[in-house]
């Protein structure tokens, strides 16, 4: 499988372009902008990552030159647009039912997942009837020949179901997520937002006392 085996940032790209492919057919192959935004997105990710359209160029080049995607030109535009041939087309090896397709596709999105968060997750991407079709679509994934694709991992204290993972992308090549500074705030700017509202709300208490005496005097 070594000629399917995707970077962090490879796994991100080709997940787009095939959930996109699936949700938003009229809208795909995506140009570069639409990709890097897609890539970006803060919802149905995991984790959230924050690639530039030139890190995400550079990514294209290398599946181009794999064979893993196609730029397409269409008449009269001068936007290029990619789609992938990963998979389910003439020039892949590796061909998906559409349950297995929507399976890998929210494994590369958004890591590993259980089973019951596979089917509520899946959205438009397909309508598993049950658990029991996600699970026999797993299991499939994880016999397939020339795989496995997919692997259990060990149960996690006080959970009832597994979760799986995708095998195209080793852990060590997992994307780094958006750093902590980026997401939330740093201990220093929390200590400086405290000190803010604390002088606020002894402002505010300032002005309601003096609206008070003024409508004392008021009465007088």
């Amino acid at each position: 499988m070594s000629y399917y085996t995707l970077s962090a940032q490879e796994m991100r790209v080709i997940g787009c372009l095939i959930e996109k492919s699936l949700t938003t057919p009229d809208l795909y192959p995506l140009s570069l902008n639409s990709l890097t935004n897609a890539c970006n997105q803060k919802s149905s990710r995991e984790p959230v990552v924050n690639y530039t359209e030139t890190e995400v160029q550079q990514t294209l080049d290398d599946l181009e030159s794999r064979a893993l995607i196609t730029e397409l030109l269409t008449p009269g535009s001068r936007v290029a647009k990619y789609q992938h041939r990963f998979c389910n087309t003439e020039f892949s090896d590796l061909q998906f039912t559409p349950a297995q397709t929507a399976i890998l596709c929210m494994l590369f999105l958004r890591g590993p997942q259980t089973p019951g968060e596979l089917r509520s997750r899946s959205g438009r991407l397909h309508a598993f009837a049950n658990i029991q079709e996600v699970e026999e679509a797993l299991n499939a994934l994880a016999n397939m020949t020339g795989g496995p694709f997919v692997q259990q991992l060990p149960r996690e204290p006080g959970k009832r179901e597994s979760r799986y993972t995708q095998l195209f992308c080793t852990d060590e090549t997992l994307p780094s997520p958006v750093s902590d500074a980026e997401l939330t705030l740093s201990e220093e700017q929390t200590t400086d937002l405290h000190q803010r509202v604390t002088e606020l709300e002894a402002k505010v208490a300032e002005l309601l006392d003096r609206i008070t005496d003024l409508e004392n005097r008021t009465d007088l």
